[in-house]
């Protein structure tokens, strides 16, 4: 066993901690300043791919959310470039055509071009378009960064917006499903960012998929001077005197710090510093399954036209942990064969003819059975999933090559979340702290959201806490 020592550990390679060790590594003053330390042999964390029959497929990435033309003023997606030194063109995005929210009785589509929207709501809810539109200027003054204290929650403030029921449902399905970890609703502030990142900025994806874009954040890292170790997890935090010390790695070995970020999440960081009565009440209980199809052919070819889709079987959107293995009653299913490639990139698009189809899941149930049960309860639950998200688009299983399907329990094993919580704790710190000096949170569990989201959280965390302190400074 050896100790080493480095001003500032990050414990995660996932976006939050990419951003963050970019931002702290601009700013080095030498060698041993920076170090990210990951457990799993990929970067990216939930974002991430792997490999099968020969194929790349991306994990998690429905994908981009906040998107804006290049040097849009404000916008969260230049403030991120900025940041980071990234040019916009390196992400090579193409924009979505359009998605839509379905409802039995309800279609409400959507597309980077807010008075799309807005006209659906019109023609939808004549009554409360004008109220709707009072709650898009609202949001687009609302601060960038979560302000979570006091916060009402999202149903509260919608119900008090408007008189319609099924509108309030039908914008809480997809601020739900890209993230909210509380039952039955979300923050307030929670919800003004999403709002934001769907519908008044939008969608988009980078040309090749994930790992393009986890190449150039590690490349941006590892040029300025970072130290990325992969296949090094963090066994334990050290604390003494209320004050972080350095980490124990899985194979015994002792770093010195002054200072760590975590992107573990909450809970996950209070277990490492042997503090987990703080967070004892605060894990996330709501997880996800995902089926991913890869098809002969492109999704749009047989009427799936729509980049995203989110879908609820009745008129009450229920965002619970369902007592049965996997919820059917909402979802998501998505296609990146929808999005607007430029010209000559159709054949690098990522994962042409691919479907994906997210449903709620209950980890206790996945997390008990037997392997061999496992195994065919994934195909099982995958097929009422198809079929109620075929109630809104078409089926897209007659053309069908094969599938590959996570749950709960793959949550758990590449994040480390508890119960697979796919957006970790409810309780959210948006300052990051907590309660031991030298020792913070970013990503999921500061509070921002998204892929852009999670990497302005490492951007914020690494300014406040870092850059900012009069020890750097």
């Amino acid at each position: 066993m050896g100790t080493q020592r480095v001003d500032t550990l990050i414990i995660g390679a996932g976006m939050s901690g990419l951003a963050a060790g970019i931002r702290l590594a601009q700013f080095a003053e030498g060698p041993g300043t920076v170090a990210i330390l990951e457990r799993h042999a990929l970067p990216g964390g939930l974002n991430s791919y792997y490999k099968r029959r020969g194929r790349r497929l991306d994990t998690g990435l429905h994908a981009l959310t906040n998107f804006a033309e290049r040097g849009t003023r404000g916008a969260p997606l230049t403030r991120m470039l900025r940041q980071l030194r990234i040019g916009w063109e390196e992400l090579r995005l193409a924009p979505q055509g359009h998605s839509q929210i379905c409802f039995p009785d309800l279609t409400l589509r959507f597309s980077n071009d807010f008075a799309l929207l807005e006209q659906e709501v019109a023609r939808a809810f004549p009554s409360q378009v004008d109220a709707f539109r009072t709650l898009a200027a609202r949001i687009a003054e609302m601060p960038l960064e979560p302000v979570l204290e006091n916060d009402p929650g999202a149903r509260a403030v919608l119900t008090d917006i408007f008189t319609e029921p099924l509108l309030i449902e039908a914008l809480m399905l997809p601020a739900c499903y890209y993230g909210s970890a509380r039952v039955n609703d979300m923050y307030w502030g929670s919800f003004a960012i999403l709002f934001r990142s769907l519908f008044l900025e939008g969608f988009a994806l980078p040309e090749g998929g994930i790992k393009p874009l986890l190449d150039i954040l590690v490349k941006r890292f590892e040029e300025a001077g970072g130290e990325l170790r992969m296949n090094c997890g963090v066994a334990s935090i050290n604390v003494e005197g209320g004050r972080v010390q350095g980490v124990v790695l899985d194979n015994g070995d002792t770093i010195q710090c002054e200072r760590i970020l975590s992107s573990a999440g909450w809970v996950e960081t209070a277990r490492l510093a042997d503090f987990p009565e703080r967070a004892a009440d605060d894990a996330g209980q709501l997880a996800f399954t995902e089926t991913l199809l890869v098809l002969d052919r492109p999704a749009h070819t047989f009427g799936l036209d729509a980049a995203v889709t989110f879908y609820n079987l009745d008129d009450c959107f229920d965002w619970s942990p369902p007592t049965a293995a996997v919820g059917t009653r909402s979802g998501v299913l998505c296609s990146p064969d929808n999005y607007t490639w430029p010209a000559g990139a159709a054949e690098r698009a990522p994962d042409s003819g691919l479907v994906r189809a997210t449903a709620l899941a209950n980890h206790s149930a996945w997390s008990s059975m037997e392997e061999q049960r496992y195994a065919t309860q994934k195909i099982h639950w995958a097929e009422l999933v198809l079929d109620a998200a075929s109630t809104f688009v078409p089926d897209p299983r007659p053309f069908e090559l094969w599938r590959d399907s996570f749950t709960p329990n793959t949550i758990t094993r590449y994040t480390g979340h508890d119960h697979g919580a796919i957006y970790g704790s409810p309780d959210k710190r948006p300052d990051g702290r907590t309660g031991v000096e030298g020792l913070y949170l970013c990503g999921t569990d500061q509070g921002l959201l998204g892929i852009v989201g999670a990497l302005l959280s490492g951007i914020t965390m690494a300014n406040a806490h870092v850059l900012a302190a009069p020890s750097h400074s």
